[in-house]
Formats: structure tokens, C-alpha cells, sequence
């Protein structure tokens, strides 16, 4: 976050019982209360991920818990490959829909009342009016910012050209291995979601080829734009 940030307490993820600690490099694993523009934030340090063997239940957890603290709106971020020929490296998409299909629900199983009916809309997951912000900001601040649909698959391998191909034939633009079921599961409690992508790289099959570390270099060379773009989006609501 960029300065203005109060933080109040920084708890590991270690140190909450149950809650399910990171195994990925650059996820640090802390949970941190802080308050940004005269907002109360709850902010994850790093997430955990189906891949790293975690069941569905496990890698929603968290986002139930916040739910259920108080928490009503929900900001989204990761990092992608671009499916869409006409987005850069470096760029953002806030998120208008997601492809969930290739992943299993965080839903499936005894339905929680407490927190939702058992069969949920996924019409409107994603808040339009903090669209229309995120576009805003990026258009007042010289940050491109594409509107797209997101599509998640279970990782950790990268996906094949083929793969791609089939996925920009469904109207993906971007994919990634997390936030489709966060998002689904924020959507059962009724919170509002924004998800936006940080573009890494460009897909399978769409240039020369990419690693994990040239993947984190880019997310790197991006962080004081998506830094911007997410502070100056939670001051506006």
C-alpha cells in the first residue's frame, strides 16, 4: 500500500488456528488490520492456492472469516497470463465475469446457512460501481486498465498453446490459479468483489516463453502501479 497506511496489528497466518498458512515463495502469510482514508482493512498478505494441496474449503476459509468479522467488500488482486492479444505485459484488468468451470466450487458440500443460500446467482459477482472506479482511477492516473473475463484453472503447471486456444475460444482474456472461487465464495455471503489482474505474461504459445521467475519480476516491476490503482480504489468507497 503506499504511505497514509496505519497498520494496527500484523498477525501470522501461523499463529491463527486453523487458518491455513501459505506455501508459495513472495506469500508472506501474515494477516494485517490497518486503517487506509478512514477505512477499517482487513489485508491478506498472500493467499493460499488449491494446487498446494489444500482442499476448496480450506483456500475460501479465510475470505468466510473476514466475512463473517465484518467485512462487506472484497478487492481481489493476482497475477495473470494475457489470453487477449491486444493486452501488454504490465497492464491491469479489472475483472467483469470469470470462467470457473476447470475448477471445483467452494461451494460443493453441506450448505452453511449462516453464511448463504444454497444456490447462488453469479449473474453480478462482480461490483460494477468499483468497475467503474478502477476504470476511472486508471484513466485519471495514466494506468491502463482493460475490462475482461477471468478464467481459472487448478495450476500449478502453466497451461499449453492448446489449452490457451480453447480458452480464448470460451471469450477468456486472462487465467490464473486463484480468485474465481474466493470470489464465489465472497458472492455467497453477498459481499461486493473487484478482482483485478496484474498481466505477468503473455500466455502459452503467444510469444517466446516465460518462467515463475520472470512471472515474479514482472509482478515486481508493476507493484507501485497496482499499488496505486488498489489504495486510491479503497479511498473512493
Amino acid at each position: 500500500m503506499q504511505s497514509g497506511l496505519d497498520i494496527v496489528e500484523t498477525i501470522p497466518y501461523s499463529k491463527i488456528k486453523g487458518w491455513p498458512d501459505s506455501t508459495v515463495k513472495g506469500h508472506e502469510g501474515n494477516l494485517i488490520f490497518a486503517r487506509l482514508g478512514g477505512k477499517n482493512l482487513a489485508i491478506m498478505q498472500g493467499r493460499v492456492h488449491y494446487y498446494e494441496g489444500y482442499s476448496m474449503y480450506d483456500v475460501v476459509l479465510p475470505i468466510r472469516v473476514l466475512g463473517l468479522l465484518g467485512a462487506d467488500k472484497l478487492i481481489l488482486t493476482n497475477a495473470v497470463g494475457a489470453i487477449n492479444a491486444d493486452y501488454k505485459v504490465g497492464e491491469f484488468v479489472c475483472v467483469k465475469d470469470h470462467i470457473s468451470s476447470f475448477v471445483p466450487s467452494p461451494l460443493i458440500g453441506e450448505n452453511i446457512d449462516e453464511l448463504g443460500d444454497r444456490f447462488v446467482s453469479m449473474t453480478d459477482t462482480y461490483d460494477k460501481e468499483m468497475q467503474k472506479k478502477v476504470q476511472k482511477i486508471g484513466k485519471d492516473n495514466n494506468i491502463p486498465v482493460h475490462s475482461g473475463v477471468f478464467l481459472q484453472v487448478t495450476g500449478p503447471q502453466y497451461e499449453t498453446p492448446t489449452e490457451i486456444k480453447m480458452y480464448r475460444s470460451f471469450g477468456a482474456d486472462t487465467v490464473g490459479m486463484s480468485t474465481a472461487v474466493e470470489a464465489i465464495a465472497a458472492s455467497h455471503m453477498n459481499m461486493k468483489v473487484c478482482a483485478i489482474n496484474c498481466i505477468t505474461n503473455m500466455a502459452a504459445g503467444m510469444d517466446d516463453g516465460f518462467s515463475h521467475s520472470s512471472v515474479t519480476e514482472n509482478a515486481d516491476a508493476s507493484a507501485e502501479q497496482f499499488k496505486k490503482l488498489v489504495t486510491l480504489l479503497i479511498e473512493s468507497l
